[in-house]
């Protein structure tokens, strides 16, 4: 698993934590952060995807 993979699952994981504490605290500021770093990972996951095929 390439580190940009891993990283894509971590920022994942930070946004639906950041989305999380948004919708307990009321503050759509943290939803809209979290929904970003969310979208962040989702894209390094796959650039990791796409740099592992090449490296085969």
């Amino acid at each position: 698993m390439s580190n940009d993979k891993l990283k894509g699952k971590g920022n994942q994981v930070k946004g639906e934590a950041k989305k999380a504490w948004g919708n307990i605290t009321n503050d759509d500021q943290k939803v809209a952060e979290g929904e970003k770093d969310k979208a962040k990972g989702k894209i390094q996951e796959k650039a990791g995807d796409v740099k592992d095929i090449f490296k085969k």
